[in-house]
């Protein structure tokens, strides 16, 4: 379908730039006339390479650029300007192209008669389901300046979330490449240097110095098969994780990960929580959130038993009920949800838990910060001694030798 550049003026008689798909220039102009857009001008985009569009294609709605939307949507709905009013203004100062061009559809959608939910919903590779149910839960009550600073606060929560996480295993994850870089560079280049010297002056290597001289001549002769290998075992496990059986099993081994496990479980339950409390407490159904929650904790193994959870809720069961027979939720957990369904205070129990497990997962990181880093030194500082014993030996016996 070809794209066509168009101005327009709507009924103020303010000018509209946009791009649009459509059939024909006759299609486009009738869809524009039947959003209240009166057509100036329209061009069909012709394909051609531009690096700048390139560029801007492909370029990522990052993180930053939906905390500042979120935030600024929150806090212009809550001052009582127009919607329609507040998605140009953050429009016009959007500098992410795709998040810009989102934001224009979404308000003329909303102009042309749709909700703000059902706008929302055409594009869920920028605004998540969540967001868009939240909205219409807020539409639907009234509250949509509370609904959208509530979503405000639980994005920049869970980013933080994910921030502390990354940056528990940012440094031993760059001691362990630029380890493994070193060892092979050593292993390649220099061991094997070192190792015909020894050869000509028919100095007899020590087995040490004879695995690491193999592996190295292997490494520089086969090196596009070790390539191929590691490729083909990232395809196969990728093919692996997307049959039913193998994302379960994946799933398992996440949780059961010495110490990475329990960062894991811990950071999945909170956002499980995070998430009902605030669906439950917008005015999102309960059925509906669970599907939601399901979708966003991550884990095949505590998804299913969240489906469990939608189906006793459906049949008038609780919630807590299916939490202690699976075993995948601890029981702290599992009470403080008991009373928060004794009491009707659901929500807000949910986000006590959040809150603990945000806690407890800052626990968590020092834990493994503090345990991974002298684990790394210790196997560098091993491997490093290992071969540098390697290339010693031999030089010993040439000193007899010259001797």
């Amino acid at each position: 379908m070809p794209t066509y550049t168009y101005k327009a003026r709507d009924a103020t008689g303010k000018i509209v730039n946009g791009t649009m798909e459509a059939t024909s220039k006759e299609d486009l102009i009738s869809r524009l006339r039947k959003m209240g857009f009166m057509t100036t001008q329209v061009k069909e985009v012709l394909p051609g390479f531009k690096l700048e569009s390139l560029f801007s294609r492909f370029k990522p709605v990052g993180t930053d650029d939906m905390i500042m939307f979120y935030v600024q949507l929150s806090n212009m709905i809550n001052a009582g300007i127009p919607l329609l009013t507040v998605l140009d203004t953050l429009g016009r100062q959007t500098e992410n192209s795709k998040l810009k061009e989102a934001i224009g559809n979404v308000a003329r959608s909303v102009e042309a008669g749709n909700s703000f939910s059902q706008a929302l919903s055409k594009h869920p590779r920028i605004f998540p389901q969540l967001f868009a149910n939240m909205v219409k839960a807020g539409e639907a009550s009234g509250t949509l300046d509370k609904v959208s600073a509530r979503y405000a606060a639980y994005f920049e929560h869970q980013e933080d979330i994910k921030q502390k996480v990354r940056g528990a295993l940012f440094y031993p994850l760059i001691l362990l490449i630029a380890g493994i870089a070193v060892t092979i560079f050593i292993v390649t280049f220099v061991i094997p240097k070192f190792g015909d010297i020894f050869m000509k002056a028919g100095i007899t290597l020590p087995k040490p110095t004879l695995i690491l001289f193999a592996i190295g001549i292997g490494i520089k002769r086969y090196w596009y098969l070790g390539i191929l290998f590691v490729g083909l075992c990232c395809i196969a496990l990728k093919y692996y994780a997307k049959t039913e059986g193998g994302r379960l099993n994946i799933d398992r081994l996440k949780l059961k990960m010495p110490i990475l496990g329990s960062l894991y479980r811990k950071a999945a339950i909170s956002g499980f929580a995070k998430t009902l409390g605030t669906l439950t407490a917008s005015g999102v159904p309960i059925l509906e959130s669970l599907d939601i929650a399901r979708d966003v904790v991550g884990n095949e193994v505590l998804g299913r038993v969240i489906s469990n959870m939608r189906t006793a809720v459906e049949k008038g069961e609780k919630i807590s009920e299916v939490l202690k027979i699976s075993g995948e939720f601890p029981p702290d957990t599992v009470q403080m949800i008991s009373v928060g369904e004794e009491t009707g205070n659901l929500d807000e129990m949910l986000d006590k838990i959040a809150d603990f497990y945000d806690m407890m997962i800052g626990y968590v990181i020092k834990k493994l910060t503090t345990a991974l880093e002298p684990i790394f030194l210790v196997i560098m500082g091993g491997l490093v001694g290992f071969i540098m014993a390697s290339m010693l030996l031999p030089m010993f016996d040439m000193i007899k030798v010259l001797k």
